[in-house]
Formats: C-alpha cells, structure tokens, sequence
C-alpha cells in the first residue's frame, strides 16, 4: 500500500476515527486503525467492538493499493509533530513507513485480516435528519445521560421516532433532557415505545463528525433490534444499543405548572456561574430565591465563604426559594444560544423544575432539599 496525503488532512481523519478506540482492556489489535486503500478510495476504520466508524479520506493520492494495520496513537504523535505538508504512508508486510520531505518515521506493522469487520449501512429503510437539527439535538441530551455503569438503560440516549418528529431523551435520574426535531422516514415506520437506546460514546463520537459537516447535509440513521447505524457522505458510525428499559419519562414531565418566569440565557448563566464560585464539594447547591422582579443567587460553604449574586427578572408574585445543583443548571444553559428563549415552570420548591426553550427543547431538573 502507497498513499500521499496533506497531514492535515490525515491528523484530523485520525483523530475522529481514533476516538472509536476503547479505553479499557480490549484486544491489542483493536488499539490500532485499519487502512484500506482502494483506486478510488482511502477508508479508514476503528472499533471498540461496541462502537465503530468507518471514515473515507477525500483528497489524496493512491500509488498502491493494499490494507494495512496504523498504530493510532503513534500515527496521531507523528502527523501532529511532523512538519512535511504532505506525507507518504507506504506498508508492505513487516513494516510500515511514513515520510515526507523532511521527516521520515518507520513502525511494525501487524496483519490486517485479524481486524474485525464494521458493519456498513446497507439498509433500505430508515430515517434522516438535517446535520444542524441533529446536531443541536445532540448536544442538548448526551450531557444528561447517566454515566455510571450501574444505571444500565440510563447509560443510553432514547431515540423515538413519531411521524415527522425525533425525539431524543436522557437522563440520570436527577435531571432529564429531552429535544424534538424533523425527521424524514424512507420506509421506516414510528419507533414508539421501542428501546432503541444509544450509547453516550457513539452519540459523541457522532456529534465529533457532525461538528465538521454543513448544516445543510443530512444524516441516514437506521435503528435495528440491537444497534443503529449513521451515514453521512463519507463515515459511517455503527453502535450496538445498551440493553434494558428506558424509564417512563413521559411520566415525571409535570403537566401544569403554577408558577412561570421568562429568563434571558446569557445574564443568567453569568449569574449562575458568579454564585457557584462560593461552592464546594460539600455544598454543591445554590439558593434562587425569586421576588418582585428579582432574583437572588446565594452559595455558601463551610470553608469556602459566601457569595451573593442579584439579577433582574420579570417576575411578580410571592417570594419562592428553590435550591439546585448549579452544575446541572450550567449544563443546561452551555448547550444554549445567549438569546435563545427560555422559561421556567415551578409547581413548588420540592417538586421537579421544568425549563423550557421554545417548543423544541426541555430540561427537567430536581431540585434540592
């Protein structure tokens, strides 16, 4: 195999296909990338065997093709440090050599019939979605999903489909996000009450690629019985799903809410975060306590003092104090444009809070005793 490619180029490729690569103990083969080199076509592929991607390299030279096994963290090493434009990769069956004008690097190189398959998207139904809807869609949910291995199905992303609507959900039992976008079905049907739960890895390795896409693509998602599928122009992004059943999270959205106040994204996280400083690992929470036409953001911890932080709302009606985790505030309010509408809905201190971005966008949080 013989490839000339712009390090540029080929550092990113890596670095997106290399965030497929597992942390934990796995095959030694799979901390490594696969290369295929094709006359038409440069792919490469990694996998944790949970999660994989297969990603094709536009613009580039192919002298000879062939299939190689790339060590990917010594690759990413050389193509960040090297200083060549551009850079040929040749690997014959020992070795594997990577050189440009100045730089000149030489590795092992390993067989790469013993690199597991990636499944590719070859289904005839499925659904797409706009890469910038899905794009925001990500970002507002993966934050909440559980990370702790024990809450199982929390661990996932719920995907459900109604109609033209996408709905995705997370939560960890303390807070839950869930966003509504447009979707197009290609002869798949609605998805709901199916548990098609995706993992937090894939769906970060999939918001990764969605980053570097025009708004204007489109993404084809197909959701099976046990894994989903994402393609694009050039990658494709295999998951298997997490097993189990997704909490009834229709249940716990309050319906009513008696108390309702507008609030201004960027003037209230620069006074959520103004209140946390006086937070500590023992005290993770912040009093809002809500006034005529003000709110008052108090912290305090036992060694690390007090803070006290006012912000002007539009809000009449008795005084109201509820306590959160400003961390779970914060996360919210990050995955928001400054002036995106917000709002939000109080039954009273110790019941769920509700905020509410447009008709598009919900966070509920618990709020603390």
């Amino acid at each position: 195999m013989k490839v000339i490619c712009p390090r540029e180029s080929l550092l990113s490729a890596t670095q997106l296909v290399g965030s497929a690569i597992g942390t934990r103990e796995i095959k030694p083969i799979l901390r490594n990338m696969k290369a295929i080199a094709q006359p038409d076509r440069f792919m490469l592929m990694a996998t944790d065997l949970e999660v994989g991607i297969r990603h094709e390299l536009r613009g580039l030279r192919v002298e000879a093709p062939g299939e190689a096994i790339l060590p990917a963290a010594r690759m990413q090493s050389i193509l960040r440090e090297a200083t060549d434009v551009d850079l040929t990769v040749e690997v014959d069956d020992s070795k594997i050599l990577v050189h440009g004008a100045v730089n000149e690097y030489e590795m092992a190189g390993e067989n790469p019939e013993e690199f597991p398959d990636i499944a590719e998207f070859d289904d005839e139904k499925y659904y797409e979605v706009p890469v910038g809807a899905l794009r925001t869609m990500v970002s507002r949910t993966v934050f909440a999903a559980a990370k702790e291995s024990g809450k199982f199905a929390m661990t996932g992303v719920l995907w459900e489909v109604e109609g033209k609507h996408l709905r995705l959900v997370a939560t960890d039992s303390k807070r839950l996000s869930l966003t509504i976008g447009p979707v197009t079905g290609h002869g798949a049907g609605d998805t709901k009450g199916l548990s098609h739960l995706v993992p937090s890895k894939a769906m970060t390795l999939l918001d990764r690629h969605l980053q570097t896409l025009p708004e204007d693509f489109s993404v084809k998602v197909a959701l099976r019985a046990n894994e989903a599928l994402f393609q694009t122009d050039t990658t494709t992004i295999y998951s298997r799903l997490v097993e189990g059943r997704y909490p009834p999270y229709r249940e716990i959205i309050p319906k009513k809410a008696t108390i309702k106040i507008p609030l201004a994204v960027g003037p209230f996280m620069t006074a959520v975060r103004q209140a946390a400083i006086m937070t500590d690992d023992e005290t993770k929470r912040v009093s809002f306590k809500f006034s005529d036409n003000l709110l008052v953001l108090q912290a305090q911890g036992p060694t690390a003092g007090r803070s006290k932080v006012p912000l002007s709302v539009d809000y009449s009606g008795d005084t109201i104090e509820v306590f959160f985790d400003p961390q779970y505030v914060l996360e919210m309010l990050r995955v928001l444009e400054e002036t995106a509408p917000l709002e939000l809905d109080l039954v009273d201190p110790t019941r769920p809070a509700l905020f509410k971005s447009g008709s598009d966008y919900l966070y509920l949080v618990m709020p603390l005793s």
